[in-house]
């Protein structure tokens, strides 16, 4: 690993990490809003209605791309991540203030989409996702949501490939459902030709993950001779410019550290800025400890599944955190919820 590749996992981190912060100081301003959209979020049904509503969107997505409907999807993400943003602003100013960077992140994905637009608005769109389903997700339903999640995207990724097929789809579009780590200063995304990116199952060019979205690298051969911001070179050798994680490997693990944060009997962190307890803390040190082994694997040059890796990191983490604390099994597990 080279060391341009260190800071690129470094900064692959810093996202994760800002996205589960902004998740937790955005669970309790979302629970006094009443932004909670299910009545029982002790019910697991909650969970199933969202997974067949991934299912379904996978779905919608693969068929629009089939029938070149690359637009309507484009809008449509550009849409959702105004959407939410409104909704992160709106916890901390007035909602028509709110209203005005968010309509400016939606210009900012149409007019001018660089690596940064889209990083900064999929940040945005992760915390505010992932605070969303904290407050509407018990412990048991963020588990059962979690474990489903990794085991289909293993199916999708190593089995059906279809979420593979779905990344080839969304790299050209330009839209946050990824997040994009560029491994030097000089990088450009709108620069990226990705027409190289149709057969990601063998690792050519683009390698891929999950959700849609994927983990994997941008290996631009065209830019081999470049000399990089940073004073390295590449030689031709395959040298990366670019790392690609779904923006969907970022949430669904905060899903549970903000479901922690407000359903764990855990006692609260008494030095701790935000209203924290250790169950929350130690899903979030399991998902960056998975999402590290994720990096070192993808940097192998293969496509991985990410939510497998995080997933299970986030749940080690947070069984490990309410054991800790003193909360029982049956109580990490919200099994001792009346439903």
């Amino acid at each position: 690993m080279f060391p341009r590749e260190y800071r690129g996992v470094a900064f692959a981190v810093g996202l994760f990490v800002i996205v589960q912060v902004g998740a937790l100081a955005l669970v309790p301003e979302f629970d006094a809003s009443g932004y909670q959209p299910v009545e029982n979020p002790q019910d697991p049904t909650n969970s199933l209605l969202y997974i067949a509503a991934i299912v379904v969107m996978t779905g919608f997505m693969l068929a629009a791309f089939r029938y070149e409907l690359d637009w309507a999807i484009r809008l449509l993400i550009i849409g959702v991540s105004a959407w939410l943003s409104w909704y992160v602003f709106a916890a901390f100013v007035p909602p028509l203030v709110a209203a005005i960077p968010a309509v400016a992140v939606a210009v900012g994905l149409l007019v001018h989409p660089e690596w940064y637009v889209i990083d900064a608005a999929g940040v945005l769109m992760g915390a505010g996702a992932a605070g969303l389903f904290g407050i509407s997700f018990g412990l048991l339903p963020a588990l059962v949501l979690l474990v489903f999640l990794a085991v289909y995207d293993a199916i999708s990724v190593y089995g059906t490939e279809h979420m593979l097929s779905l990344a080839e789809g969304v790299m050209d579009l330009n839209i946050p459902v990824v997040l994009v780590i560029p491994l030097s200063l000089s990088y450009s995304l709108l620069d990226d030709d990705f027409a190289g990116a149709n057969d990601v199952h063998e690792g050519d060019v683009e390698e891929f993950d999950t959700d849609g979205n994927g983990t994997g690298e941008d290996t631009d051969e065209s830019d081999a001779n470049d000399d990089d911001a940073d004073g390295t070179t590449e030689d031709g050798d395959g040298s990366r410019d670019a790392f690609f994680i779904g923006l969907g490997d970022a949430v669904i693990p905060a899903v549970l550290v903000a479901s922690a944060a407000r359903f764990s009997p855990a006692e609260a962190l008494p030095f701790a800025a935000l209203e924290i307890n250790l169950p929350a803390v130690l899903a979030m040190l399991g998902t960056v400890v998975g999402l590290l082994v994720l990096m070192r694997w993808v940097m192998k040059g293969r496509a991985h599944a990410g939510l497998p890796l995080l997933n299970g990191g986030a749940i080690g983490g947070y069984l490990i955190g309410s054991l800790l604390a003193g909360v029982s099994l049956v109580d990490a597990l919200g099994l001792g919820v009346v439903i």
